[in-house]
């Protein structure tokens, strides 16, 4: 668009964060990768589709622009800031290692990574990352289901992962957390079973933008220097009048403006070291309208990250 109209496709650099490191000695700002995962959806009976969602997210945050009042902050971020590509399509279990190999070095360094899904089977390899770094973690989901399901015949899929990761021994995950939830859409086992491990949930009623910014600083005591925070959106627990194209549609889901202020809120909080946004499946989609929104979660998220980078 040239310098007059920057967008995001003319500042954020695509390619190997590593090499760039390499060669320049700066950490970058962020790293950006997908995982277009949806084998654990199916597993799981729900609607495939979103194994198409990373490239159409890239496609519409590609069209932004920074803010008006940030202008600055904004493009330098997003210039040292790098998009690494997508996973390699293959086995669920596959592509959750590699996500996890892949974002690790990053996790360990403390450099802020942003999970483009795929499913929700996506977080068990983003968490396995925090594994691999030896990094202690608490996770924040914003979803309509619990995701604590048992695995089935042994396999992993897209509402297992938050079990998967809690009995993990070699886990470093200190806490789960859910909002959002659908009382008719939650077994009581499943609550049981959050709370038997020590974690806690909030039904979308009791959830709202002031509830999870009040958990958010919760999770890291007001410092920036606690245990790391992985914060996961599940496009599912936005309304289907504003976020129709997911693997399983809300009739009485959250406000966009929930998960807006959420990411924002997450890009300024210097302990939330890394974000998934997960379940867009384009194929349901109308006009693309949940996969710009997650882009716009993004968006959010970069605009969050200005000020904790500016402070």
């Amino acid at each position: 668009m040239g310098e007059n109209d920057l967008r995001i496709a003319d500042l954020l650099q695509l390619g190997d964060a590593e090499i760039d490191l390499k060669e320049s000695g700066e950490e970058p700002s962020f790293v950006m990768i997908g995982c277009p995962v949806d084998e654990g959806v199916i597993r799981n009976g729900g609607r495939p589709g979103a194994s198409q969602a990373p490239p159409l997210i890239r496609k519409y945050l590609s069209k932004m622009t920074p803010p008006v009042d940030m202008w600055d902050a904004f493009v330098d971020v997003l210039r040292r800031g790098r998009d690494v590509g997508d996973i390699p399509q293959g086995r669920m279990e596959e592509m959750q290692e590699e996500l996890a190999s892949r974002i690790a070095p990053w996790i360990a360094r403390k450099v802020p990574v942003i999970v483009l899904g795929g499913g929700h089977e996506t977080t068990y390899g983003h968490s396995r990352a925090y594994r691999k770094a030896q990094q202690p973690h608490h996770i924040l989901n914003i979803d309509a289901h619990c995701d604590v399901r048992p695995l089935e015949n042994g396999a992993g899929h897209s509402g297992s992962p938050f079990r998967q990761i809690l009995e993990d021994e070699e886990s470093r995950c200190l806490s789960y957390h859910v909002m959002g939830l659908q009382p008719q859409s939650v077994a009581r086992e499943h609550l049981e079973y959050i709370r038997s491990v020590g974690g806690e949930f909030a039904f979308a009623d009791q959830t709202g933008t002031k509830s999870v910014l009040e958990k958010l600083r919760k999770l890291n005591g007001g410092r920036d220097d606690g245990p790391a925070v992985l914060l996961t959106l599940d496009m599912d627990s936005v309304d289907q009048s504003q976020a129709p194209g997911v693997s399983a549609p809300c009739a009485s889901g959250l406000s966009k403006s929930v998960l807006l202020e959420a990411a924002r809120a997450a890009g300024e909080n210097g302990s939330v070291l890394s974000l998934d946004v997960v379940e867009v499946n384009p194929f349901f989609d109308r006009d693309d309208q949940t996969s710009r929104l997650a882009a716009l979660v993004v968006w959010y998220f970069l605009l969050g990250l200005c000020l904790r980078i500016d402070e």
